[in-house]
Order: C-alpha cells, then sequence, then structure tokens
C-alpha cells in the first residue's frame, strides 16, 4: 500500500522484538486475569451486577483479544505485498461469536479502477476470495440500506475534500448474517496533488459493539434496580414512621395516658440500612381505660411487609379498642394474614393492662414471651400456647393473666434484639440486667440501658423493644 504523499518526515522506525515480545506477555498475562473473573461470574445471573461485571469482563476479554493480536502483527513486521491468484482456495470463515475481531485491508485505484483485496477483508464481507474485489461504486450493495448514505458521504469527502474515513456501518453478508464494520482509510495523492487512488482499514467490531451494548444494558438495568430499592427502601421507612409511635423520649399516650405506667420503646434497625423489616411496637389507651401494649413482627423485608406490618398494626389497634381480648385478638390476626394474597409469618404479643387491679391479660403467637423484673431480680413469664400468626389456619391462642406490683418492670421484645445469639441466651443476657434496671429512674432510663448494652452490635435484622414501669 503506497504512502501518503503528504508525510513531510521519514517513517517511524519499528520498536525492537524484544519490547514487543514484553508487551505481548503482560498483556496475556492481563487476558488471563480477566478470563478468571469472567468464569467466576454467573452467566445466567439474574442480579444485575453480576451481568454487568460479566459484560465488562466479556467487553474487556475482547479488547484483550485485539491488543494481542495486533502487537504480534507489530513483532511480525508488515506483510509482503502480493497479488490475489484468480485460483486462491476460500478462507475459513471466521467463527460465530468469536471475540477476536478480523482486521482487513483494500485499496482502490481511480486511475484504472481497480481494487484490491486483503484475505481477512473477503472473510469479513463474506465473499468468496476467488472472486474479484468490489469497486467502490459496488461496495455500498454489500452495506445495511439504512447506513448507505453514511458510507457514501464517507468516501466523497474523502475523493473530494481529502478527507480521512473514520466510521462505522453495518453489512449484510451473503448468509443474511449483519456485521458491523468500523473503516480507517485516507486518499492517496499522486505528484499533482489529485487523488490517485484510496486506502481502507476495515475491522469486524461486531462482538466489541455487542459487548458494549450488553454493558450498557446492564448498567442501564443496574441503575433502574438500584433506584427501585431506593425508592422501596424509602417507602418501607416512610411507613414506618407513619404507623409507629415515636419513640424519642418516653412514650406519649393520648390524654398524657393512664398515670399508673411509664413507658418508653426504641426500634433498633439493622445494620444494612437496606433492610428494612416489618417489626413494630406500639401502646394504646383503649376506650374502657385500659392500655394495650404489643411488639411483633413480620417476617422479610422492603415495602411489601412494610405495608403487612401496617395493616397488622391497625388490626390489632382495631380489634383492641373495640374490647377484644388478647386469645381472640391473636385468633382474628391469624385469619387476617391466612387471608392474604401474599402469604406471611409473623409473630405478636398483645397485651391489655387493668391498671384498677394492676392485672395484665396477654397472648402471643410464636413469640418471645414478657421479662417481669421486680426488686432487681428478672424472669421469663410463662407463655400461653400460641403459634406464629399465618402459619395454620383456624389456630387458637390460650392468654394468660399476671398481677403486677408497683416498681415491677416489663420488657417486650421482637426477635433479634441480642444479635448473634439464641432466643434462650438472649433471655438470660437480658435476665442478666435486672440489678441494673432496678437501679434506673425511669422507663427511659431502662429503655437507654437495654439500647446501650445490645444496640450497637451488628445485627442482620432490626428489632424493637418496649419498656413499661408500673409507678401506681
Amino acid at each position: 500500500m503506497p504512502p501518503h504523499l503528504s508525510a513531510d518526515r521519514p517513517a517511524a522506525q519499528p520498536p525492537g522484538r524484544g519490547s514487543v515480545d514484553a508487551l505481548i506477555s503482560q498483556a496475556r498475562r492481563l487476558k488471563g486475569d480477566v478470563d478468571a473473573v469472567r468464569r467466576d461470574t454467573p452467566s445466567d445471573a439474574s442480579d444485575p451486577q453480576e451481568r454487568w461485571q460479566r459484560a465488562l469482563c466479556d467487553l474487556a476479554l475482547h479488547q484483550l483479544h485485539d491488543l494481542d493480536t495486533h502487537l504480534g502483527q507489530l513483532r511480525e513486521g508488515p506483510p509482503a505485498p502480493a497479488a490475489a491468484p484468480p485460483d486462491r482456495a476460500a478462507a475459513p470463515a471466521p467463527r460465530r461469536g468469536s471475540l477476536l475481531s478480523r482486521v482487513g485491508s483494500a485499496e482502490w485505484d481511480l486511475l484504472t479502477d481497480e481494487a484490491s483485496w486483503s484475505g481477512e477483508l473477503y472473510q469479513i464481507l463474506g465473499r468468496d476470495p476467488a472472486t474479484a474485489p468490489l469497486t467502490l461504486d459496488e461496495l455500498p450493495s454489500l452495506v445495511h440500506d439504512e447506513d448507505r448514505p453514511k458510507l457514501t458521504t464517507m468516501v466523497t469527502d474523502c475523493l473530494v475534500d481529502a478527507k480521512p474515513i473514520d466510521g462505522e456501518f453495518r453489512i449484510v453478508r451473503p448468509d443474511g448474517e449483519a456485521r458491523t464494520v468500523h473503516m480507517m482509510g485516507e486518499p492517496v495523492l499522486d505528484s499533482d496533488g489529485s487523488t490517485a487512488s484510496m486506502w481502507a482499514v476495515l475491522r469486524d467490531v461486531s462482538e466489541l459493539r455487542r459487548c458494549r451494548s450488553a454493558v450498557s444494558e446492564t448498567r442501564d438495568s443496574l441503575h433502574h434496580h438500584r433506584h427501585q430499592a431506593q425508592t422501596e427502601h424509602r417507602i418501607a421507612v416512610e411507613l414506618q414512621e407513619a404507623v409507629l409511635p415515636p419513640w424519642r423520649g418516653s412514650l406519649r399516650l393520648p390524654h398524657q395516658g393512664p398515670e399508673t405506667l411509664d413507658l418508653a420503646a426504641r426500634q433498633l434497625p439493622a445494620s444494612t440500612s437496606a433492610l428494612i423489616g416489618g417489626d413494630w411496637y406500639d401502646a394504646l389507651e383503649l376506650a374502657d381505660g385500659q392500655t394495650l401494649l404489643s411488639v411483633g413482627a413480620l417476617t422479610g423485608h422492603g415495602v411489601a411487609v412494610a405495608s403487612g406490618m401496617a395493616t397488622l398494626l391497625g388490626a390489632v389497634r382495631g380489634m383492641a379498642m373495640a374490647g377484644t381480648q388478647p386469645g381472640q385478638l391473636m385468633s382474628w390476626l391469624n385469619q387476617l394474614l391466612d387471608a392474604t394474597v401474599q402469604p406471611a409469618l409473623g409473630s405478636a404479643v398483645c397485651c391489655r393492662y387493668q391498671p384498677d387491679t394492676r392485672t395484665l391479660t396477654w397472648a402471643q403467637a410464636g413469640h418471645p414471651a414478657l421479662l417481669l423484673f421486680r426488686d432487681g431480680t428478672g424472669r421469663r413469664l410463662r407463655a400461653p400456647d400460641g403459634v406464629l400468626l399465618g402459619a395454620t389456619s383456624g389456630a387458637v391462642y390460650a392468654q394468660a393473666e399476671q398481677t403486677l406490683e408497683v416498681g415491677d418492670l416489663l420488657v417486650l421484645h421482637t426477635d433479634g434484639l441480642v444479635p448473634g445469639h439464641s432466643a434462650a441466651d438472649s433471655v438470660h443476657l437480658l435476665l442478666d440486667l435486672g440489678p441494673r434496671l432496678d437501679e434506673a429512674g425511669t422507663a427511659q432510663d431502662c429503655l437507654r440501658l437495654v439500647v446501650d448494652e445490645f444496640g450497637d452490635r451488628e445485627r442482620e435484622d432490626d428489632a424493637c423493644v418496649l419498656v413499661a414501669r408500673v409507678t401506681s
């Protein structure tokens, strides 16, 4: 291929063979490292993050393959020009889906209207090497209809205005397969400055574009997934804040609440802020002068669980306000979960406190039992029978009564208050706080002691704790 006659400096000397070999070794080591990462990434992963990682690895491997090939060509030096014999054998077609790009070259002589193609260009375009190369006028016949004006403009600008060619277009091979080709070329000027011929290098970039498209699509999918997760997280947090009583300071019941109970509660979030669960706590002054105390949790995370928690808590409040006793209330909550479209499991404990007699009536559904602290000593109240909410249809829930004394402290909590420990160990750790809780002045002081002891630990799920001290 003749040099551009407008060049006014000597051709650069090729790099030493040793330096090119070193670059080839580095490229191949890097290619092996990237391929190892690619193999470790699941090919059918449903996670957008994993799909994005694999697409990036495919793209990097594609480019490293090209770099390895081009460095090898640089090491071997420029090929000797040779005329294509009319009876040359057909070169093997490139492998479908191969990561290796094909690079071919061509020159069109404008004076003789002859064309010369390399064997690689025949492979790229899917042409029989035994046939004559296409002239510039015939070349658009291989190009996709939508891209023909682009090719025509590039060639015209090159021949008329001596502008370099640098662009892409799609070709349609004889077997119907569409490929994307990147073309770079320049005009070759004769001694009087007119265009004598045009040379070009054409590269099959179909796999490169496919990889880039996969990266773009998975990146967009990942962004959408993250945006959706952020939106769901915000909605779940807003649902929690809307339905749970405020916990900053002592719980404030309507009309200041009964003076016989000092109340405080707190929700402890999971270490991963994205995990918004269905835990709740509640304290409600009832129409008959009694007080409702309840804590509970739905399994799972996200908007659906937070919405289910809000529905369940609303049902608890409504039935308690209507005078429903804890055992019957649990039975109806179980029916409510059993009738929902989305299956769900939950645990709960529900108490009604009668201040005149200091009687606590309570029921539970697969939930940690109440803890009673008296005179610095804690014990676990014996739980009445009750299975998880939503576990079985028609479940019956027993209820129990406990007479309290002035100074008694009740602790209601959801599972996971003491992370990293079994339910039995958690109870023992909480009961060990008895002497320190006895010294605390208010329910808020007791709550702060519990939170200081267990709140800063890494937890996989959120938890709630409610403290009630009998004051009179």
